[in-house]
């Protein structure tokens, strides 16, 4: 059905499209689905798994930094069974070392966290909150998760082809990821081209919906923040994503096609001899950070959008300075394009082109300090209900805080030049992402769980599951900085044993024992915080049929369009064709009953009483709780 005709008849476009997927089978309602809310389940429920998977590869990893060379406990007979003599009596030798590490990355970045993220709040939420029936291009919707699915069992079936998955680090520098003799880097570079050309197809369609397809009275000044995080990173993946792409159809046929468009002249390392040579390994270099850096935003972007709503309701207040988050969204959207060789101070560039991106990287930190200051001022006199989604944002601020502050460091090339490629940067990055990224991913979940489902997840265990989570992410990245700044490499299976005081007497800038002990305790926070996962686990799947119902389409009493549709939303959304008359969020307006006003409930319409009997007033924390 047409996109304008559906949404000039959401009511007959509700009813056909209900119909149509209520008599097809199991395939055409999940598998080849074109509904949003489907594919955006689909995209959360596959991601979850990856970001599952991703960390028990950390686990794995953290156990041989911290004992070098002894078999895996409990699960080293399964692992050498599965992987082989790649995995020999269950160790991890330096070669499985690399490869989890290259995957540990790559499956984080592009096939967990961007999925979750984006794809998948972008694509049940963004045409709910515009007001729409469904995206613009709805088959290719459904091809975007299809390819990002082919994309995920390319790079998993990777691990058990002979020599395993890719080793070369989820960067894939060549020369190194061209001279190693194993099938893994051409399995890794055919995922990733589908991995790509899945956001690719998602970010046209997410630009065209938002453009095209918004309800009327929703200008662009309307529009919730999440949906103005979503649009800003869909054009950041429209345009920073093809240059990847293009650079791993090279990197492919210097592969397996004997090219040399990344390989120097004369090179010959590990029985590998270049055919021709002249080809640049800084030119993938600047290909690659030319997307990964914006990629940065990619991933912390719709994590701010999910942020500021849930500040907004908890807080039963309008969000600060709506109009420069807006405005600095757009700014990072634009600068993040002219910063990434500050990942490339080491390769000999000239001091003016330094300080060219040392200043870019230092403005571009402005627009982020505005967004984080915006929602720490939002804040200030709220009625804050304290449950489980407002506890993960309220750690998100801080926490994407001290990510952002330990990057600036590294935007200096003198700083850089000493910190480059250490422990500080792992643990600078994994704050951004870790406690930052996926604390937001967290709150978003439990905030959008009821509209979902129709049921309310418990948040007894929901708040288990924030204590303990944040208290060991920190126990495992706070020493980081500190092995960082003594001089500790990353990517080294040993932990930088060999470097250290205790293997090497009298060297000259050995690691002190100290440094070397907290991999120990890295490791059983790690562990810790697997545990840490398993009440999030089971309350996630055990509350989609056993948690508390909810009462009301709007259990928040919340102001966005999203919540003002039927619980979960049917084919084509809204019932009554939504027209909206005010901006995202009308809370605590005086003279009003009710401390908020929906988007779509018209001026002269008296304001409605509270949709949810169990909440209190304004403020107040419900006085029923899931159980």
């Amino acid at each position: 059905m047409d996109s304008a005709v559906a949404h000039a008849h959401p009511h007959s476009h509700s009813e056909a499209g209900h119909a149509a997927h209520a008599e097809g089978g199991f395939w055409s309602k999940y598998i080849f689905s074109t509904d949003h809310k489907i594919i955006g389940i689909q995209y959360g429920i596959t991601a979850l798994f990856f970001l599952l998977f991703g960390f028990c590869l950390m686990i794995l990893m953290r156990w041989q930094i911290a004992h070098p060379g002894q078999p895996v406990p409990v699960i080293g007979s399964l692992l050498h069974a599965v992987l082989g003599d790649t995995a020999p009596k269950g160790t991890i030798p330096p070669d499985l070392y690399n490869s989890f590490g290259a995957m540990h990355g790559t499956i984080m970045v592009f096939l967990a966290i961007v999925p979750l993220a984006f794809a998948a709040f972008g694509n049940y939420l963004v045409p709910l909150q515009i007001g729409a029936p469904d995206m613009a291009f709805p088959r290719v919707n459904m091809a975007s998760y299809q390819f990002y699915f082919i994309g995920g069992i390319i790079m998993l079936v990777s691990f058990i082809i002979p020599n395993g998955a890719a080793q070369a680090g989820w960067t894939s520098y060549p020369p190194l990821a061209l001279v190693i003799q194993t099938d893994g880097q051409t399995f890794w570079l055919i995922g990733m081209v589908c991995l790509i050309t899945s956001s690719l197809l998602g970010a046209v369609n997410f630009i065209a919906t938002v453009i095209q397809l918004r309800a009327p009275g929703m200008t662009w000044m309307r529009l919730p923040f999440f949906v103005w995080a979503q649009f800003v990173t869909a054009f950041l993946l429209l345009l920073a994503f093809p240059p990847l792409e293009a650079a791993g159809v090279l990197q492919l046929m210097d592969k397996v096609a004997g090219t040399s468009f990344f390989l120097p002249t004369g090179l010959s390392a590990s029985g590998f001899h270049a055919v021709s040579g002249g080809g640049s390994p800084l030119l993938w270099q600047h290909l690659f950070w030319f997307l990964a850096h914006p990629e940065v935003y990619v991933l912390i972007l719709p994590a701010m959008g999910i942020v500021a709503e849930i500040i907004a309701n908890n807080t039963r207040k309008p969000i600060w300075g709506y109009k420069s988050l807006v405005y600095a969204v757009l700014s990072i959207g634009f600068l993040s394009f002219i910063v990434w060789a500050h990942h490339m101070y080491l390769t000999g560039m000239g001091t003016y082109i330094s300080s060219f991106f040392q200043i870019t990287t230092m403005i571009i930190s402005i627009p982020s300090v505005i967004v984080l200051t915006c929602l720490f001022i939002s804040l200030w006199g709220g009625a804050i209900r304290f449950n489980t989604p407002m506890l993960f944002v309220m750690a998100f601020l801080p926490m994407f805080g001290i990510g952002g502050l330990t990057g600036l460091p590294l935007g200096l090339a003198e700083a850089d030049l000493h910190l480059h490629d250490t422990y500080y940067v792992i643990a600078h990055f994994h704050y951004i992402v870790a406690p930052g990224t996926i604390f937001a991913i967290f709150a978003g979940l439990y905030y959008w769980y009821p509209k979902i489902t129709g049921r309310m997840m418990n948040e007894f265990w929901g708040k288990v599951h924030f204590w303990t989570s944040l208290i060991f992410m920190n126990l495992i990245f706070q020493p980081m900085f500190a092995q960082g700044m003594a001089g500790m490499l990353r990517r080294m299976a040993d932990g930088g044993a060999n470097y250290s005081a205790a293997n090497v007497k009298n060297a000259i800038g050995g690691l002190p024992d100290k440094i070397m002990g907290m991999h120990r305790y890295i490791l059983m926070s790690a562990v810790c915080l697997g545990l840490a996962q398993i009440p999030f686990i089971i309350n996630f799947f055990w509350s989609i049929s056993h948690g508390k119902k909810v009462t009301s389409d709007n259990p928040w009493d919340a102001t966005t369009l999203e919540w003002q549709t039927p619980t979960p939303p049917p084919h084509g959304n809204f019932a009554v064709a939504p027209h909206v008359y005010r901006g995202p969020y009308e809370y605590s307006v005086p003279g009003h009953t009710t401390d908020f006003t929906p988007q779509n409930e018209p001026d002269e319409v008296p304001s409605r009483q509270p949709a949810h009997p169990d909440f209190g007033p304004a403020g107040s924390t419900p006085a029923v709780q899931p159980t």
